[in-house]
């Protein structure tokens, strides 16, 4: 397995696993057949409401510990310095683990929510710049955040976020902001990398899909990889799971690499940092 190196020295594997909407049997059972397959990166949320399950999921497992890396997210309702550090501890004990690899920021505290949106991202980040260095959490990251959170952030920040985890797909794949944030040596993560079902029955990816003897959804997860992005892909299906980490033995070409990202756009959610809650 590929990994990227963060910018604070700490690995993670390229390829993970998602488990956004995966609750109570089915999402430990998941986690279970994800481990066994070969993944080493879990993702989760408070907002997942799945915390527990895939805590068991990776004790039952029988993986060590440390081979493993969990992500959970700070929801946008407990931004500020108490309530990221309240909403942590919360996450950690429902995990049932001595640490986080990897906490985000879900969103942005955005000027139509906050009066001062700047000062209370400053004041969530401070309070995980100490859980950091407490070694509560390996890596603090952010997800969601476009440059102009980002650009605020730096001006308090003692630490630069390792990761930013946005919308990236065939059809809606945010070029601007990921160079951005390769720039500021950011690692980027795809979340809803198959654009909410809408790559399937498109006749360019299938075309691909079908010169490379892989499904499109290899072909998508391959074109997020080839972009040097993370990618976190869900499925509770055990035949799903096992593919969508078989990106390894095959390559797209640069011709492949541009029809896909020319493609219009598909598959956007809607959900847009500056305006939350409500989508475009």
């Amino acid at each position: 397995m590929k990994e990227i190196i963060l910018n604070d020295g700490n690995k993670i594997p390229i390829a993970g696993f998602g488990t956004y909407k995966a609750n109570e049997e089915e999402g430990v059972q998941s986690v279970i057949n994800a481990l066994a397959n070969g993944y080493r990166l879990i993702d989760t949320a408070a907002k997942y409401e799945n915390e527990e399950a895939v805590g068991k999921g990776i004790k039952a497992s029988g993986i060590p510990r440390d081979e493993i890396v969990v992500t959970t997210k700070l929801w946008r309702e407990n931004l500020g310095y108490e309530t990221a550090k309240t909403a942590f501890e919360e996450s950690l004990n429902k995990l049932g683990l001595d640490y986080i690899d990897l906490y985000l920021v879900h969103w942005p505290a955005n000027a139509r929510n906050y009066k001062n949106w700047q000062n209370t991202n400053a004041e969530t980040w401070r309070a995980m710049e100490e859980l950091q260095a407490e070694g509560k959490i390996k890596s603090i990251g952010v997800s969601n955040f476009w440059q102009e959170h980002l650009e605020a952030l730096f001006e308090t920040a003692k630490v630069i976020p390792a990761v930013n985890q946005i919308e990236f797909h065939p059809g809606y794949w945010q070029p601007e902001l990921t160079a951005y944030c390769k720039k500021k040596g950011i690692a980027v993560e795809s979340w809803s990398p198959l654009a909410r079902g809408k790559v399937f029955g498109n006749d360019v990816l299938e075309e691909i899909a079908n010169a490379h003897n892989k499904s499109v959804s290899q072909i998508c997860l391959r074109w997020i990889i080839q972009h040097d992005v993370i990618v976190i892909p869900k499925s509770n299906t055990p035949k799903r799971i096992k593919e969508n980490i078989n990106l390894f033995d095959f390559e797209l070409t640069e011709i492949e690499m541009k029809q896909i990202n020319d493609l219009p756009e598909m598959g956007f959610s809607g959900e847009l940092p500056n305006i939350w809650p409500d989508r475009i």
